[in-house]
């Protein structure tokens, strides 16, 4: 494993295990430089080479204390106080910490009671029936530690599409220093950015005049660092496990049969099918290896050539489900789904005023490295203590500093706008005074808390928060988090309906463990004229690049430009939050006066 994530995985338990003895300030201090570890692009190791100890204190959140932490982990492979707290309390953090409802806290007192150390040990507890009749339990607390693990056990196997890129980023960037390599491309799940990934298909082809060009590549690819395991090794195809636990297939191809190769194995195989039942009407074959007409090759260099072929337009790799794309590319009716450099913007950011890494400053820095034309700061509000909540009167003095921005950037052609993450309380109100949220530019809600209510308790929380007037985005809609936490259950029609009606976007929040709405839920949209926002919801300055992940989710749904609200300029989309506004009002005036 890379030594960032090694270092960022122990300064996580780290956190966890002061937290079970409720040591005030380290924790949070664990817990930022490990997010600084995970979103810093240069190796840790390299850092320290060239730099020594100064070098890692300018990783953000890492101080003297931590810095000493690092450079004795990457001396002897060990911290001598995280082995101390293993002993003490010795737990698979890894696997308990995953257990929706499962906290630091809850982990201690398991242990100490029933000396549960894993999973495997939660389970069977909690069968029998043991975990009820602890203090602060109870029945509902036991089912729904249950109900957790069967969603673990079905999510098993299955990679967060960033930690596959990340093992994919090393793979290529090794692999194009070698000369032999002509061409290499990503296929499988992870080229149609499936939001979670069971392996890598990775394909290249070898340039010419290099006879012995599939040994070099595969001995290369077969040595990388992090392989733990080589299951297969051969001149065309070698497989092999990451220690994140993902394997990777390489196949070399011949350079006519490249885009044969890379159309089947991109797939899916239910795409597939259709396309070689298409190619058999035709009097055609279509394989790996190219799209005949009996022994002769008509195409197969390219993917376009394939697609062009068998007399449709090229299908782009998020849309190939067999989810009505054929058929529409057949009838000339694909969407033109948004393209990855279109986004304008991002509002979704915290900032340091509340649980956040960098400044505002900052982070406008960040999003002008982007291009962006704006940027929409907005902050946690009160109800979230644990992420330092803005209150009124703070959310005030956030709009002058802003304010004063604004006045600094104006000649720079760029806007910084003023939201809030406001929180949707049980009964739908927002913890923030109307009055307040009215002076904003605009305004996020979303549900943090109290996550098990029925079907119609949540749809019906969730709608009123859409009619306030003072609403302008739904935050992660659906509340869930990838491997870790299902959906909760809302009557998702109700909410488009509602969405719609009141002017209000759904967000898709890029965070990779969030991909909030899922591709499903964005093609409901779409056909509902549900407009959309692509934010990342970022927390440090680094996390802005997860976009790319949203952006990929709004197009396996389907989404074009029109639908989705930061892909437009900054005017068209203040129209838009002010038009919410005029209706809001206009409907106010209207239901009094049929009073």
């Amino acid at each position: 494993m890379n030594k960032n994530l090694e270092l960022a995985n122990i300064f996580q338990k780290m956190a966890i295990y002061l937290k079970m003895d409720d040591v005030p300030f380290k924790p949070e201090a664990y817990q930022k430089a490990a997010l600084g570890l995970q979103t810093i692009s240069e190796n840790v190791e390299d850092i320290y080479k060239k730099q020594g100890k100064e070098g890692l204190l300018s990783i953000p959140g890492v101080g003297e204390s931590l810095a000493d932490k690092i450079i004795e982990y990457l001396k002897t492979g060990k911290i001598k106080e995280f082995e101390q707290q293993k002993k003490k309390i010795p737990v698979n953090l890894d696997e308990l910490m995953l257990v929706e409802g499962i906290g630091p806290k809850t982990i201690k007192a398991l242990y100490e009671h029933l000396k549960i150390k894993n999973l495997e040990d939660l389970e069977k507890a909690a069968h029998e029936g043991k975990i009820r009749n602890l203090e602060n339990f109870g029945e509902k607390s036991e089912k729904n530690i249950l109900e957790a693990i069967e969603f673990l056990k079905r999510s098993k196997g299955r990679f967060l599409i960033s930690e596959a890129l990340m093992v994919v980023d090393k793979i290529i960037q090794e692999l194009k220093k070698l000369k032999e390599v002509e061409k290499i491309s990503l296929a499988g799940s992870l080229r149609r950015r499936k939001e979670t990934i069971g392996d890598i298909d990775l394909l290249v082809t070898v340039k010419k005049n290099y006879p012995n060009g599939a040994k070099k590549i595969m001995d290369v690819f077969t040595n990388l660092e992090g392989i733990i395991k080589v299951w297969d090794y051969g001149l065309t195809k070698s497989s092999v496990r990451f220690d994140l636990g993902i394997d990777a297939d390489l196949r070399v191809v011949e350079d006519y049969e490249f885009g044969a190769a890379l159309q089947y194995f991109t797939g899916s195989k239910e795409h597939n099918i259709v396309l070689r039942k298409i190619a058999l009407e035709k009097g055609l074959k279509l394989n790996e290896y190219g799209l005949f007409k009996g022994r002769k090759r008509i195409a197969g260099e390219t993917e376009e050539e394939i697609y062009q072929t068998l007399g449709f337009a090229y299908i782009e790799p998020e849309l190939r489900e067999n989810t009505g794309e054929i058929e529409a590319a057949l009838n000339n009716q694909l969407p033109k789904i948004i393209g990855y450099n279109e986004i304008k913007g991002d509002l979704h950011c915290h900032s340091n005023w509340d649980g956040g890494e960098n400044s505002i400053e900052e982070m406008i820095e960040a999003a002008r490295e982007r291009g962006y034309q704006y940027l929409g700061i907005s902050d946690h509000t009160k109800f979230l203590r644990i992420e330092n909540g803005l209150n009124e009167k703070q959310l005030l003095a956030q709009r002058k500093v802003i304010e004063k921005l604004n006045s600094k950037f104006q000649s720079k052609k760029f806007k910084i706008l003023q939201g809030c993450e406001a929180n949707i309380l049980n009964d739908g109100s927002l913890d923030i005074e109307d009055k307040v949220l009215s002076q904003l530019d605009y305004v996020i809600a979303g549900v943090h808390s109290r996550m098990k209510m029925t079907k119609e308790e949540m749809t019906e929380r969730i709608i009123r928060a859409i009619k306030n007037p003072n609403v302008n985005i739904i935050s992660h809609p659906t509340g869930r988090l990838i491997n870790r936490r299902d959906e909760y259950q809302i009557d998702f029609d109700k909410i488009l309906k509602a969405a719609k009606e009141y002017q209000v976007a759904l967000e898709i929040n890029s965070f990779p463990d969030r991909l909030d709405l899922n591709d499903k839920n964005i093609r409901k949209a779409v056909a509902m004229g549900v407009k959309m926002i692509i934010n990342t919801d970022s927390h440090h300055k680094n996390q802005l690049r997860f976009i790319e992940f949203g952006i990929a989710q709004a197009r396996r749904g389907w989404a074009e430009k029109k639908d989705i609200i930061n892909s437009w300029e900054i005017e068209k989309i203040l129209a838009f939050f002010e038009k919410k506004m005029n209706y809001s009002r206009h409907r106010k005036s209207l239901m009094n006066w049929l009073r």
